[in-house]
């Protein structure tokens, strides 16, 4: 919670998009197992509609579902925490599938962590920022870091304040 005040705090114009798969698993944590696979249709459902609005009344509808089913702790997450994940609707159709989700974040904080359990433990703050910090620079230096992953003109003929 800190992450998103801060956020709100230093970039009051920006968009909190929370990552659909994180947030899956939070809805699995109080679904019982032999019921995962139709609640995971069921929230798939909701992130595979044409538009905001649609996927806001298919929340509702999901949230009502898993009541029916007695899983009112599922509902309750669902209710309190779907428009979190739906803020990339905002956002031009092509860049969807990328803002989605925080795996590119991810597999870099993963790279980071390879390395530094390598080491074992730093003598102090500092040289784990500088193994941090070299990490980081090896893979800006590398063909991964030179891919253009969205397309930021698409960005220019989007009224983000229309919600």
């Amino acid at each position: 919670m800190g992450l998103v005040d801060s956020i709100e705090e230093h970039f009051p114009i920006a968009s909190w998009q929370r990552c659909i798969v994180h947030f899956y698993r939070n809805v699995f944590s109080v679904v019982p197992r032999n019921r995962m696979r139709e609640v995971a249709a069921m929230l798939k459902a909701i992130h595979a509609q044409e538009d905001l609005l649609e996927a806001r009344v298919k929340a509702v509808a999901v949230a009502e579902k898993l009541l029916k089913m007695k899983l009112g702790k599922a509902a309750k997450k669902v209710a309190e925490s779907i428009d979190e994940t739906l803020s990339y609707m905002k956002y031009p159709r092509e860049h969807w599938l990328r803002i989605r989700t925080n795996n590119p974040l991810e597999r870099i904080m993963r790279e980071i962590k390879r390395r530094t359990r390598v080491v074992g433990t730093s003598p102090d703050g500092d040289s784990a920022v500088m193994l941090a910090a070299a990490r980081l620079r090896y893979i800006m230096g590398t063909k991964w870091s030179t891919r253009k992953y969205l397309n930021m003109d698409l960005l220019k003929e989007v009224n983000l304040d229309a919600s």
